[in-house]
């Protein structure tokens, strides 16, 4: 399984930024056009709210990075149990 891009992990950020109404930056204007004209993203008043797709991209980022968190920690643990027991059991020559 390869990990999440950067990029989702972008996206993942900004639409958590935005649904949780944090100021956005000057540098996030032409990415949340883009998110607006994907249909992600709404603007009423100025004020960007996430669609309900937006939700839904956010919430299976969310997922997926998740999902990608909890396979590198059993990756982890295999690889330390493995070295724990690497050559265990086998006759000392």
């Amino acid at each position: 399984m390869n990990p999440i891009p950067l990029e989702d992990l972008a996206l993942l950020e900004l639409l958590l930024r935005i649904d949780q109404r944090v100021d956005l930056s000057e540098g996030d204007t032409d990415i949340v056009s883009r998110l607006v004209d994907s249909g992600l993203v709404e603007q009423t008043d100025g004020e960007a709210m996430l669609t309900a797709a937006g939700i839904e991209m956010c919430k299976s980022l969310q997922h997926r990075a998740a999902a990608d968190e909890q396979a590198e920690r059993i990756l982890r643990q295999r690889e330390s149990t493995d070295k724990s027991t690497d050559g265990a059991g086998l006759p000392q020559v």
